[in-house]
């Protein structure tokens, strides 16, 4: 549903804003015991509506999204931050956050006690940032961590529950106020939906052959 509104929005954007550009944030802490992600998470959070207050945040409009990924450790949660940012066309000559300053900046939004890893990479001119869509808008977690380990999966799912993976900030978020004041549907007539008669399907778990049967 996200990407279908970023896809309907971001074009926009950019007729309005013909000299804006775009950057691309990551934006990391230390991983975590999964048992403790949702705290974390919400730290996170607090610490990024910190930054955007911040005289120094850059970005006049922003599409921030959540991501959790396995630690390399096999049970530990990555939780991280992406952000696609647009600036105004003086952000390269006047404001401009150099790769130290992020970190800083970040680091103190946080209020840790070591330097956390940041990624900004800008999207060249007249590149159309509907393309990171995918990147930015992507599943909250990488499907290959959900089947690795049930326990995990399990708390992952406690953790995350109703957890907001997405949100918009700035000029970006009229749009999206607009979009959905539309109703717009978000499938076109012409596609096809995935439904099956009107009815629901239902999975159980066989605890013998360790597998979901359908109902």
């Amino acid at each position: 549903m996200w990407k279908a509104r970023a896809y309907k929005i971001l074009p926009q954007v950019v007729t309005d804003y013909p000299k804006y550009r775009w950057l691309f944030v990551t934006l990391t802490v230390k991983n975590c015991q999964i048992e403790e992600l949702r705290e974390n998470l919400d730290s996170i959070n607090k610490a990024f509506k910190r930054f955007t207050e911040l005289k120094a945040w850059p970005a006049k409009g922003w599409v921030k999204s959540t991501e959790v990924t396995k630690g390399r450790d096999g049970v530990s949660a990555h939780p991280h931050l992406h952000i696609l940012a647009m600036v105004p066309p003086s952000y390269f000559s006047h404001g401009y956050l150099s790769h130290a300053k992020w970190v800083a900046l970040w680091q103190q939004c946080l209020r840790i006690d070591y330097q956390p890893v940041v990624h900004t990479s800008a999207i060249a001119k007249h590149h159309n940032p509907s393309l990171l869509i995918p990147e930015i808008l992507k599943y909250q977690v990488k499907e290959s961590d959900l089947v690795g380990d049930r326990e995990w999966f399990l708390e992952l799912t406690r953790q995350l529950h109703k957890s907001r993976a997405i949100a918009v900030g700035g000029i970006l978020r009229q749009y999206m106020r607009e979009l959905e004041e539309k109703n717009q549907d978000l499938i076109d007539e012409s596609e096809e939906t995935d439904e099956v008669d009107g009815e629901s399907l239902y999975f159980r778990w066989e605890r013998k052959l360790q597998r979901f049967n359908i109902e």
